[in-house]
């Protein structure tokens, strides 16, 4: 008669017959965790500019800028990255062409400005920072040390608030007394399920920058990388000062790595290219990105 196996022996049989259940298990599970996000990139306005400006050690060239924000949307939550602007003293100050009001860019996704749950600022710059009001029930998501910066040591002497709006950061305070500020701490944090923040080499003290999750993911870059140029070129944006190129440089490559190594996937700020490349409304303001 055939012996048994000893007891420790079936368990471990048993626990290797019951491994590819559990992964499955374990996978469904991660998959349901995440939600299938849709982004779309929303153009409010174009601006003239030079790619010298924007690439460094590009060639004096005219380039149209796209100012614009984007929106992420699933599990229920409405996400913007970033704000646009809005106030008297830009509108005077930049030029720009077929500006409309973001929170009016917005509503031609089919997304009404009370129905965005979140708005990532990517970094304080005023036509980043300058909406956070048009959106009523939205909270605020901004890295803490940005945050702390620009409502503090950038306005003593010796601080740095250059293109930082006033206006901005005292309503960027109100909305932090009314609760509706919340902090991302650092580098590589899951703000949302499947979305996470990243630092972005100091375009302002503390800039960051998103990874959506999904097959394929993307990287939403916002001035953390302004044109697909400088990922070609292995190039800097030129609004950097010269001590953090290299951090640039270096965040480009990591933000091509998190977009599984496909540099179209990486979103820049200001690139009209994403409005080519991706399928665009009519009146060229909508590109749906994935």
């Amino acid at each position: 008669m055939r012996r048994l196996p000893p007891l420790r022996t079936l368990l471990i049989l048993l626990a290797v017959a019951f491994l590819p259940v559990v992964a499955s298990h374990s996978a469904r599970a991660q998959s349901a965790a995440t939600p299938d996000y849709t982004i779309q990139a929303i153009r409010y306005a174009s601006a003239p500019d030079n790619v010298a400006n924007l690439v460094m050690g590009a060639p004096k060239e005219k380039i149209t800028l796209a100012m614009a924000v984007w929106l992420v949307r699933g599990g229920g939550r409405n996400i913007l990255l970033d704000s646009g602007y809005h106030r008297d003293t830009f509108l005077k100050y930049f030029p720009s062409t077929g500006y409309i009001r973001p929170d009016e860019a917005v509503k031609l996704t089919g997304v009404q400005p009370d129905q965005i749950t979140d708005v990532v600022i990517s970094h304080a710059h005023w036509d980043h920072l300058g909406g956070i009001d048009l959106f009523p029930k939205a909270t605020v998501w901004i890295q803490e040390e940005e945050y702390r910066y620009y409502t503090g040591p950038a306005w003593q002497p010796g601080g740095d608030h250059g293109g930082i709006d006033p206006a901005d950061i005292q309503e960027l305070v109100k909305l932090n007394t009314e609760g509706r500020v919340r902090f991302v701490n650092g580098d590589n944090v899951e703000i949302f399920p499947g979305i996470r923040a990243y630092t972005g080499g100091h375009h302002t003290f503390a800039s960051q920058y998103l990874r959506v999750d999904g097959n394929p993911p993307f990287v939403l870059a916002s001035d953390n990388c302004y044109l697909y140029r400088n990922l070609a070129e292995h190039k800097a944006s030129a609004t950097f000062t010269k001590d953090y190129w290299p951090a640039n440089i270096q965040n480009q490559a990591r933000m091509i790595q998190l977009a599984g190594g496909n540099p179209d996937r990486v979103i820049p700020g200001h690139d009209a290219a994403q409005f080519d490349k991706y399928p665009t409304s009519a009146d060229g303001r909508i590109a749906k990105i994935k």
